[in-house]
């Protein structure tokens, strides 16, 4: 976040978080191609790298279709994915369902999905589920999902489940040992900005900047904007360099920021194979349980100190599920 001095020194007249949202055309492409998914009752998962901007899309879809007649949004709002479980999640559904906070769920299961299922069917709606960090869903958790998908449709209701989380649950949803659930998922993979990448941050300087009294070559260089998209690819990554980049040319003195002044402030390692795999969900703890090595082992091929032979070997593994090695 940018001090109060630097925004003042620079024209700067609100944080890079309150821009709001860069809508591409392939953004209102993929938001009609949900929102059919949903009608359609599917499984759905979302998977994109972190900071590649799926909140924020998500965030804009779910208040689209909140405001619909049609469709009815649930939300798992747990922040402890990995212990979350079939009956929270059911709880959720109870509750933005019922629209009561202190709705009583039934302990016994088959009490609890006639119940939901009554529920839905009285709603005349298609009810959706959204999960955020799916990734860290246990697999019994995700099949239970599905069962319940077709409980609800039996009871001639309609439920879809929106999973969203890193490419590691799209990786893993394509298993061979996930095939009941992942080639009944309707999968989208929300990349980076790609070729909208310089007017993503023409519009968010636009966005922020003091328009009446500020232009935006008196801040900072063209160049300089040209160098941040030819190193780096996601929201996250230009408003976090932008960051840097205003806050050292602000200790300078400089105005406006310099190509030379991005060039030692872009992060060192942000590239590392660590880097890397920690934007698709993989941290070393998760590399090490899936390709059944031990964590300090890991750790090592992470930083490049692992011998030759052993990294190869475990280079081979990843690029075969799909990782960037």
């Amino acid at each position: 976040m940018l001090t109060a001095d630097v925004r003042a020194f620079y024209g700067i007249e609100k944080d890079w978080a309150l821009a709001g949202f860069f809508e591409t055309e392939w953004h209102r492409q993929m938001m009609a191609d949900l929102r059919a998914a949903i009608l359609a009752g599917r499984l759905v998962a979302i998977t994109g790298s972190v900071g590649v901007g799926k909140t924020m899309m998500l965030n804009r879809l779910q208040a689209e279709l909140a405001a619909s007649k049609d469709i009815l949004v649930a939300r798992s709002l747990s922040i402890d994915k990995p212990r979350v479980v079939l009956p929270a999640l059911l709880t959720a559904i109870f509750l933005d369902v019922s629209g009561d906070a202190d709705v009583k769920v039934p302990t016994q299961p088959e009490k609890r999905e006639r119940k939901l299922q009554d529920l839905i069917r009285k709603m005349r709606k298609t009810v959706v589920l959204f999960i955020d960090e799916a990734h860290d869903l246990h697999g019994n958790t995700l099949t239970g999902l599905k069962r319940l998908m077709e409980i609800v449709q039996a009871g001639d209701g309609v439920l879809s489940v929106v999973l969203v989380g890193h490419p590691r649950l799209r990786n893993d949803l394509n298993k061979a040992t996930m095939e009941e659930i992942g080639h009944r998922t309707t999968k989208f993979v929300f990349q980076g900005l790609g070729d909208d990448s310089r007017k993503y941050l023409d519009w968010l300087l636009k966005q922020c900047r003091a328009q009446k009294t500020t232009r935006q070559g008196d801040i900072i260089a063209d160049d300089a904007l040209d160098l941040m998209v030819e190193c780096l690819s996601t929201p996250l990554q230009f408003t976090e360099q932008l960051t840097r980049a205003f806050t050292e040319a602000y200790k300078l003195g400089a105005k406006p920021v310099t190509r030379e002044i991005v060039e030692e402030t872009i992060a060192i390692g942000y590239d590392d194979l660590d880097a890397r795999l920690a934007r698709l969900g993989y941290n070393a703890k998760t590399l090490a349980e899936q390709f059944d090595t031990r964590l300090p082992e890991m750790r090592k091929f992470l930083k490049g100190h692992l011998d030759s032979e052993r990294t190869q070997e475990l280079g081979q593994m990843m690029r075969q599920v799909g990782l960037p090695i």
